[in-house]
Order: C-alpha cells, then structure tokens, then sequence
C-alpha cells in the first residue's frame, strides 16, 4: 500500500500507533469552510484525506452530506466508531481518484495536497475540480513558508522537504498557490492559523 507520503503504509501505522492523534475539534480551517459552505447552500461535500472524521462532523451538523476518501482503513474504522456508520468513505489513496462518478456542491481537501509530488499535487487539484458541479466551491489548506519547519530535514526539490520521519511536505507561497490554482476558479487566498500557519485557498467552478 502507498499512502500520500509516498511512504508504505505511514499513515496506517500512524493512525494506529496515535489513534486520534488531532483530537475531536474540528479544525479552525473547517469551522470557516463550514461558514462559507452554509453560506453559499452547499449540500453534499466530498473530503479527501477524511483521517478519522473529526473535520467531517461539523459538516453534517449542519445538514451537510459528506463523503470522504481515506488511506487508511484504521482511520475509517475510527470514524465509523466516533461518528457512525452511515457516512460513505472510500477506501484508498487520493492519487486514485476518483472514486465515484458524483459532482460535489462542495469539496474541502485539508492539509493534504502539500504531502503530495509535484505530478500528484497537479491531479488533485484537476480531480478535485472535476468532480465539482456548476457553481461548485473547492476550499483547500497548504501548509505556508511561514511555518517554522519551512527548510528543514532533507532538501528534495524547489520548496520541498523531507522530515518527521519520512513525510515529504511542499511548502507554499502566494506566488506558487497562484501557479497551481489560477486555472481553476482561484478567486480567495487567506491565511489562517493551526498547529502551523497555512494558506486557505477558494476555487470556484463556473456553471
């Protein structure tokens, strides 16, 4: 199994070893997004990289469908015990999207696509929009060369650094989330603060 790390199984020994390693509140980035989405009538939202749910339920609090996609079958089994059995998750890496043929109102792809290579990072990201209906709303996070872990571990390519034992992270800036998204309905980059400061970046896809 090949995980977004490009490490065999990272993911699955980290859910394992760390169970809910984030805890259960939602993160700041998908509080927002939730605002925005109700705002804009979202229903029905599509979660890359879902881990064990604790992005997911906010969404659903509000009367939102989501469906998520999960490499790791401990993180599904996880969500499937905190947050119940009725919510579709498919089982595998984002790389193989996609996994349906459904046209989301909403997708919402948190800290993810920077643990991706450059080719992967590109399909996402047309994936993604892809799967978006008219009028549809694509909110992403990346990590910013703000964070202090910005060039740091093993250089591997422009941006681009190994570290945390194997996790291969792209560090992004204005200019380079222009590069990647302008082609897809950017029209809102903002920065918004976790663990580490990230970029959250709007994308909308016109009818």
């Amino acid at each position: 199994m090949k995980d977004e790390t490009g490490q065999p199984e990272f993911w699955e020994t980290a859910f394992t070893e760390k169970q809910e390693m984030w805890g259960f509140e939602p993160s700041n980035s998908a509080l927002l997004t939730k605002d925005f989405f109700v705002e804009k009538a979202v229903r029905n939202v599509l979660i890359p990289g879902i881990g064990y749910g604790r992005n997911a339920q906010v969404f659903r609090d509000n009367g939102i469908t989501v469906t998520g996609i999960e490499i790791s079958k401990t993180a599904i089994d996880m969500a499937r015990k905190h947050y119940g059995t009725d919510m579709i998750i498919h089982h595998g890496s984002v790389t193989d999207m996609p996994f349906d043929n459904y046209r989301y109102d909403g997708i919402f792809c948190y800290a993810l696509i920077h643990l991706l290579n450059s080719n992967e990072r590109k399909k996402l990201i047309r994936d993604c929009y892809n799967q978006l209906s008219d009028n549809g709303y694509m909110v992403f996070t990346v990590i910013s060369k703000e964070a202090d872990t910005y060039g740091k571990g093993k250089f591997l390519s422009k941006d681009r650094y190994e570290m945390f034992g194997g996790v291969k992270m792209f560090f992004y800036d204005r200019e380079s989330i222009h590069a990647a998204f302008d082609q897809v309905g950017l029209f809102e980059i903002t920065e918004v603060s976790e663990n580490y400061p990230l970029f959250l970046i709007k994308c909308r896809k016109p009818s």
